[in-house]
């Protein structure tokens, strides 16, 4: 295609986009419920039409090369579909943040000022490899009465457009515009240059993929982004961490899933936690089959290996972890501000004072006590889904849900009032 071929296909899309979020801004709680229950019908009854796209796309992924946590994302299996349903169930069931009064107060002048919540208008989500982002970011926009353009990475283009079509079922059962949820008809990259300087159409950029895809978003963009360009995620065991919940959390907030941005990349132990204890955190991750990279006294633990200048602030993605030595608490926090990405980080200790001291001086996006990182997530937050992680600071931050798809206005009423 010719490379205006794809500013017509933008035009296109974005004309149906911002029509049908002027419809959806009054769209009824009620209807919009409905899309989403009836879509999770369809995405459960067909969901072997999702699994044989999915199956292209995971032989195309092989033939890429895609690394085993690329792979991971991309897999579909009945449980996964099971969850992709349950979060639109969840969604559906979650209250209307649209029209929620946010605050309000009458002014001496005779004036009632409410601030409330309305939506963002055309979110544009542009995503590699996850093909659960499609209901994902499809019902989370929808429930915020926005209109959702979503590109899918060339890897789970068949996956992303058998659920897509699940979500067009739910919105045509509901009576709402189909041009509420789009997917972009192409692999071509070409139209994620298009998204990314389509201010007239578009009214912010989610980004959910590697660094790479988030660097050249945040980079090339027009269009406001709401992004996490990394997720080097720390947990710290201080010296007043009980061992059983230290031994639990660090190894499900490595091992659980490590493809994930909420995944453990460094875990720092307190020297007084190491004298008290020994390499049980080490040894444990060892066993588990993790490459633990360390330095100093930690590499006299058999099976760690010494690790290079940059795994400290590196996102591994895999079974591999960097971890420290630390003298306190002060020492950690100093360690996560110089390497963490604002992401997410967990203190294991049973120390009050500690913890709120962790809590007061890091300012990641999310921060956790006694919790696996692996709680980083929309869903676990009891948001139904996510649409990603902020961990920027303006409008969005943390997990990105129907809430925080929405902006606000004011409405002023007056009785003739009149300014002196």
């Amino acid at each position: 295609m010719a490379g205006e071929d794809f500013s017509a296909m933008m035009a296109d899309i974005g004309t149906k986009a911002r029509a049908a979020a002027a419809e959806l801004a009054f769209a009824g709680s009620e209807r919009k419920s409905a899309a989403l229950i009836s879509a999770a019908h369809a995405m459960w009854d067909r969901r072997q039409e999702i699994l044989d796209g999915n199956y292209i796309d995971l032989d195309y992924g092989r033939q890429k090369g895609l690394s085993p946590a690329m792979m991971d994302r991309l897999t579909l299996d009945e449980g996964r579909i099971r969850g992709m349903v349950d979060a639109l169930r969840s969604v559906a069931e979650q209250r209307d943040p649209v029209g929620r009064v946010l605050a309000e107060w009458d002014r001496p002048s005779g004036l009632h000022i409410q601030r409330v919540a309305t939506p963002l208008g055309v979110v544009g989500v542009i995503y590699e490899s996850r093909p659960n982002v499609t209901a994902d970011a499809g019902a989370l926009c929808l429930k915020a009465g926005n209109a959702v353009i979503l590109r899918g990475g060339s890897e789970s283009f068949y996956s992303s457009e058998a659920i897509h079509d699940c979500m067009l079922q739910g919105l045509r059962a509901a009576n709402l515009p189909e041009a509420a949820i789009q997917l972009v008809p192409t692999r071509d990259r070409a139209m994620v240059s298009e998204m990314l300087k389509a201010v007239q159409y578009i009214d912010v950029i989610v980004p959910r993929g590697g660094k790479g895809l988030v660097g050249l978003v945040q980079s090339e963009a027009r269009v406001p982004v709401f992004a996490h360009l990394e997720g080097i995620c720390h947990v710290y065991a201080d010296r007043d961490a009980d061992l059983d919940k230290a031994r639990r959390v660090v190894l499900n907030a490595k091992t659980r899933r490590t493809g994930v941005c909420g995944a453990a990349e460094c875990l720092l132990i307190d020297w007084q936690f190491y004298t008290k204890h020994g390499a049980v955190l080490i040894e444990d991750l060892l066993k588990a089959g993790v490459e633990v990279r360390t330095t100093g006294e930690l590499l006299k633990v058999p099976g760690t290996v010494k690790a290079a200048e940059d795994d400290f602030g590196r996102e591994f993605l895999d079974m591999i972890i960097a971890a420290k030595l630390v003298d306190g608490v002060d020492e950690a926090i100093a360690h996560i501000r110089r390497y963490g990405s604002q992401h997410t980080e967990s203190i294991l200790t049973e120390n009050d004072a500690t913890a709120a001291r962790f809590f007061e001086r890091l300012d990641s996006a999310i921060l956790m006590r006694n919790a696996s990182t692996q709680f980083a997530d929309g869903g676990e937050f009891g948001m139904g889904g996510e649409i990603g992680i902020a961990t920027g600071k303006l409008h969005a931050r943390g997990p990105v849900g129907a809430d925080q798809l929405t902006s606000f206005k004011y409405l002023v009423t007056g009785d003739g009032t009149i300014r002196s």
